[in-house]
């Protein structure tokens, strides 16, 4: 018997990148899972898949519904949909800036309100966010994705203190740097991309990027019923970024 027997869990942004890996082992310890995502044709064989834009609080509703209706209910929710920005505090658009929080923050506020009611049913409810050390620490070029970032932390603190009579946990997790399809694009416009690696890959003290089943795991842990006395905190997962100066 595994943790997440007999429980459902919905990621978001779970076709791909770090949501497919959290998917993936949110299955591998018996959970029952769908995916929620704008393409879905790049899910994994086995999961039920709905396509919806988190954008959109009609289509959240509906696609809740719709993974409701075919589970029966609903325990573990993971807000990992989410898009990445580049620039300083000039340099992206109030358009971007309106896109970006749209996605990042009220997405994660859009899916969290339509999964509450079946939420408040579950025995073990559980609702996992994905942040950034972005949150934590100042980035060059990032301030737009930074403060969608740093808005999800605050939101999860106070979502936490608001539903823990309600028996739902609320956590975050904060990666560092990771091997993602986002980071895949970003390298691939620099001038040097190997060179730009590198420079990611050391500035995380460990010395590489983070992996996608790394933060996976982190994630299945903070939504399992093991972790029933943690709720309102965050667990970074960035190769000692945030918190360690070494001296090389």
């Amino acid at each position: 018997m595994s943790d997440f027997d007999g429980m459902v869990a919905l990621v978001t942004g779970g076709a791909s990148g770090i949501g497919a890996a959290i998917a993936a082992e949110l299955s591998c310890h018996r959970a029952r899972v769908a995916v929620l995502d704008r393409d879905t044709t790049t899910a994994a064989p086995g999961l039920f898949a709905v396509r919806a834009d988190v954008t959109s609080e009609d289509a959240v509703a509906a696609a809740v519904q719709q993974v409701v209706d075919h589970f029966g209910h609903l325990d573990v929710l993971v807000n990992n949909a989410g898009i990445g920005a580049q620039g300083t505090v000039e340099g992206n658009e109030l358009s971007e800036w309106q896109a970006v929080l749209d996605v990042n923050l009220l997405g994660m506020v859009r899916v969290t309100r339509a999964c509450l009611p079946h939420l408040r049913r579950s025995t073990a409810a559980a609702v996992v966010n994905t942040a950034s050390v972005a949150a934590e620490v100042g980035l060059p070029d990032r301030v737009l994705y930074s403060a969608s970032k740093g808005a999800v932390v605050a939101a999860s603190r106070a979502m936490a203190a608001d539903l823990i009579d309600d028996g739902i946990r609320v956590c975050w997790v904060s990666p560092g740097t990771a091997d993602t399809p986002w980071i895949g694009r970003l390298l691939s416009r620099a001038e040097d991309p190997a060179a730009e690696r590198a420079a990611l890959e050391a500035r995380q003290p460990h010395g590489r990027l983070v992996s996608a089943q790394e933060v996976a795991d982190a994630v299945c842990y903070l939504a399992g019923p093991r972790a029933g006395s943690t709720t309102g905190v965050g667990l970074t997962i960035d190769g000692g970024l945030v918190g360690l100066r070494l001296r090389r």
